[in-house]
């Protein structure tokens, strides 16, 4: 039922902005996150961890590890009744005591099928995977 409202009201959006919109039976996956040579401040190891979004969704965020300049987080994220050509995106983030630092952010428009990606940061690089599966 909350998938048929978030639906409506996404159409309705759409038709409000005069934007065309290609809902559909769709889910993106994502999982398979690591990262290599994640650079924090400068007195420690990074504690880094990832949020991920899909269009306007905010699908959550990883878990926080403790001082890992090369991680690899547990778990996936999956999104359902995507947009058409949506951008995923991922930030990394190093967690502090104080504010969190922004280590940088990925984005891709998803293409069907699964992909292997490989984003380049100032502070490290990035590793995920994801598949896009839809239905007309």
């Amino acid at each position: 039922m909350a998938s048929l409202s978030l639906s409506l009201g996404l159409l309705v959006l759409c038709t409000l902005a005069l934007v065309h919109c290609d809902l559909d039976d769709s889910h993106v996956r994502v999982w398979g996150l690591s990262a290599s040579n994640l650079k924090g401040d400068f007195l420690s190891q990074p504690d880094p961890y990832v949020k991920v979004w899909c269009g306007p969704a905010f699908g959550g965020m990883s878990s926080i590890l403790k001082n890992q300049a090369n991680p690899t987080w547990p778990g996936e994220f999956n999104f359902v009744d995507i947009i058409r050509k949506s951008v995923l995106k991922l930030e990394v983030w190093d967690n502090n005591v104080g504010p969190d630092h922004r280590l940088g952010t990925c984005t891709t428009t998803v293409r069907p099928g699964t992909h292997t990606e490989t984003c380049h940061l100032k502070k490290g690089t990035v590793y995920y995977t994801y598949s896009y599966d839809y239905s007309h």
